[in-house]
């Protein structure tokens, strides 16, 4: 089966709101490893940890004492609010929209490993790249291992579009095996003085628009992507490569 891997979002927003079946984090029990862990930092330390402002820093320090990971109530692909999951727009699927996302997509998470669409999730802050320590491993990276890309397996995923970040596809992509999986990156860019230049916002739109457009299309084989033509882009067959599909505008 055809997996899309994607990054998470920053902002977050809680609804008990929403058109689909919740379910439960695959990985709930490392998240609830992983909260006790940050609930028990100060929030100097939280600061740090996150890089981020005194305000993000106090408003993310409530939340780790205020929310429970058990009592999530918001399916993840409507808990993030970053642009790109803007432009998936999940508010507006149709029930054909949800089954294929649920699926097929999965979203990349430091805190919850992996997530369907479905699956319920509270407002977090933590990167795949945060530098958090614990008994299970120096960083999030050897907290999670190999078991990102084991669960891939168990579902019987055999390819996988990648319209993930580097710091959240790193999680996936070293453990690839030729003869289990096979791997399409999809870059989207445009031609400057010869050279594809990627800009990071306008990525982020595209890969939204792709997820939409994937599940509009119920797209289940790779050649399929070529096909992809919103907001003025086209496949370079020029550029792309067996396992790098360039979408230049």
């Amino acid at each position: 089966m055809l997996k899309i891997i994607i990054s998470p979002a920053k902002k977050m927003n809680v609804t008990d709101e929403f058109p689909c079946t919740p379910s439960t984090p695959i990985f709930q029990d490392k998240a609830e490893f992983l909260h006790e862990q940050l609930r028990n930092m100060s929030l100097e330390d939280l600061k740090k940890l996150w890089g981020c402002s005194d305000k993000l820093a106090l408003q993310n320090y409530e939340r780790l004492q205020s929310y429970a990971v058990k009592a999530a109530v918001t399916p993840a692909l409507l808990a993030y609010e970053g642009i790109q999951y803007q432009h998936i727009a999940p508010a507006v699927f149709s029930d054909t929209q949800w089954d294929y996302a649920n699926d097929h997509l999965r979203i990349l998470s430091g805190f919850y490993g992996m997530l369907k669409p479905t699956d319920t999730v509270i407002p977090y802050r933590l990167e795949m790249q945060a530098k958090l320590k614990s008994e299970q491993g120096k960083d999030l990276y050897s907290f999670w291992g190999s078991l990102l890309y084991d669960q891939l397996i168990c579902e019987q995923t055999t390819s996988i579009v990648n319209l993930a970040s580097a710091e959240y596809s790193k999680t996936i992509l070293p453990y690839i095996q030729s003869e289990q999986m096979h791997c399409v990156t999809c870059t989207f860019g445009e031609l400057i003085n010869g050279q594809v230049k990627v800009k990071g916002t306008q990525a982020k739109i595209a890969r939204g628009e792709m997820v939409r457009w994937m599940a509009s299309k119920n797209v289940t084989e790779f050649p399929e992507l070529k096909d992809f033509n919103e907001l003025g882009y086209t496949f370079s067959t020029e550029h792309s490569s067996v396992e790098n599909y360039v979408f230049l505008v």
